[in-house]
């Protein structure tokens, strides 16, 4: 999963076959694609049973650094998910290689986080350690969980203004939960970037997950997938991991991303295909045409027809699918931008008539 040059996306793109025939590997993100609370997603397992019938071989990346692969392939497959721990690839194991390519193997890393990202210092010949008393040489941090206390971020604050390096699993402020919208591992990593301003220059984490390509990298070594499909639900980390390696990707909006953030993602965050959830891997996915009629423009997808004018978002028509609604107003939309952001009123309007 190299990076590569790639034009500027100006519309969703169609796919004339099911997803799960064309790429060889899904690389899903876990929370908000698979299972939200501890909870399937709706359509997600049989989704994803039809797409490893089809033949897709299906991986797991997720950011969440808190639980090992074997919790992970354990909860996957009581969702009736079947899953091994071969197929789950977290960002504690990316920060974990990170590190111990850069430390002797026995090295003493004080560890912010949960068993999972334990386990994968353990994995890599590091010793994880609780203290700034202990005598670590680093500092790692990982997403904790809702009961992280308080006096664990102190001791990583403690050991970071102390100079020691500063590595965090992922950069994520947030992480969904069944009950909404929840602080991340990079709300944990900003109270000891808070705490350590003092120091000049200030310190910085080096990050390991999505979207940045340590992540890539441990996804490649692990999985070996040779035509892969990014799935997720967050632009800024799943999407624009995609992008950055080159690969295309699908958007679900089961999670954290809704129809204003698509509309208005700059060129880095804009997916190769739109869904409404995982059924997507075994659906075909629509065009988006280009409409010239006369002097006037525009995007017609499934009976919608969108356009930019008059300094605003339209939409007109009515379609079976509201999702097709919202690729033609995607591709509007991120003409219009071009390399920036779409900034244009009638967005609100937009998802009031889509329903989303």
């Amino acid at each position: 999963m190299t990076g590569s040059h790639r034009p500027i996306r100006t519309r969703p793109e169609g796919c004339a076959a099911p997803p799960s025939r064309v790429y060889d590997t899904a690389l899903l993100d876990l929370d908000g694609v698979v299972y939200a609370g501890g909870e399937a997603v709706v359509h997600a397992v049989e989704s994803l049973a039809a797409a490893r019938e089809a033949g897709m071989r299906l991986a797991y990346v997720t950011n969440n650094a808190a639980r090992t692969p074997e919790t992970v392939a354990g909860h996957l497959t009581r969702l009736g998910v079947p899953a091994e721990p071969g197929e789950v690839v977290t960002s504690a194991q990316a920060v974990a290689r990170m590190i111990a390519e850069e430390l002797p193997t026995g090295s003493r890393v004080l560890c912010v986080g949960a068993e999972g990202l334990r386990v994968a210092l353990r994995e890599r010949g590091l010793e994880p350690v609780e203290s700034a008393d202990d005598a670590p040489v680093a500092v790692v941090q990982g997403y904790g969980g809702p009961e992280m206390p308080w006096g664990r971020l102190a001791e990583a604050a403690i050991a970071v203004g102390r100079g020691l390096p500063w590595f965090a699993s992922n950069g994520d402020l947030t992480i969904p939960s069944g009950r909404g919208i929840a602080p991340g591992n990079g709300a944990a990593v900003e109270v000891v970037r808070i705490a350590t301003r003092w120091m000049r220059p200030a310190p910085e984490p080096r990050t390991a997950g999505k979207p940045l390509p340590p992540m890539h990298r441990e996804t490649i070594l692990r999985t070996g997938a040779e035509r892969p499909l990014v799935v997720g639900d967050r632009l800024d980390t799943d999407i624009e991991g995609a992008c950055a390696g080159g690969v295309d990707s699908l958007l679900v909006l089961t999670g954290v991303t809704d129809a204003a953030q698509l509309l208005a993602a700059p060129p880095e965050h804009r997916p190769t295909y739109v869904a409404a959830d995982l059924r997507a891997l075994h659906r075909e996915q629509p065009e988006v045409e280009e409409l010239r009629d006369g002097g006037r423009s525009g995007f017609l997808c499934g009976g919608w027809a969108a356009s930019a004018e008059g300094g605003a978002l339209r939409l007109e028509g009515r379609g079976d699918d509201p999702l097709d609604g919202l690729r033609a107003l995607c591709a509007a939309a991120w003409t219009h931008a071009g390399e920036g952001v779409c900034d244009l009123p009638g967005v609100d309007g937009a998802r009031a008539v889509l329903g989303l």
